[in-house]
């Protein structure tokens, strides 16, 4: 078990892991446009030009999570410290047995999937944060819309 200053030093790591540019722009791109309602939408948005951000984000916050999996770090300081993970884990939940079928990849997203459902009433909040983030998504895009006419 980590000291709670190595999970501490562990997630500050991790946070500036996600300062990076090229991260920072995945990350805002999924959790702001990326909306699949249904899986044969993921698998349109994901095998087109976005697909390596799709990769960059899922990548990222299931090799974060593996820190928690492994004991590298303490499960609930990471949890209160990275609260996108369950924004992020939220957009793909619902098509993560399809997803692993597809990909042929049974075990994709493992580590985010304990992480995240470990916490009580995990399945109401996902869906809950999953709806409030369309919601966010459309008004941004009606607000663009706006903008330019």
């Amino acid at each position: 078990m980590p000291t709670p200053f190595e999970s501490a030093q562990l997630n500050l790591q991790l946070f500036d892991l996600r300062r990076e540019a090229v991260l920072r722009e995945a990350r805002n791109w999924f959790l702001l446009e990326f909306n699949p309602e249904t899986f044969a939408e993921l698998v349109a948005i994901v095998s087109g030009p976005r697909n390596s951000a799709f990769r960059m984000v899922v990548g990222y916050w299931d090799m974060a999570a593996s820190l928690v999996t492994t004991g590298a770090i303490d499960a609930d300081a990471f949890r209160a410290a990275h609260g996108e993970i369950f924004a992020t884990f939220s957009k793909i939940h619902p098509f993560l047995s399809e997803l692993r079928t597809a990909s042929g990849e049974g075990d994709i997203c493992e580590h985010m999937e304990k992480v995240v459902l470990a916490v009580p009433g995990a399945e109401g909040m996902l869906s809950r944060r999953r709806e409030a983030l369309r919601v966010a998504a459309k008004a941004l895009a009606a607000e663009k819309t706006r903008a330019s006419s």
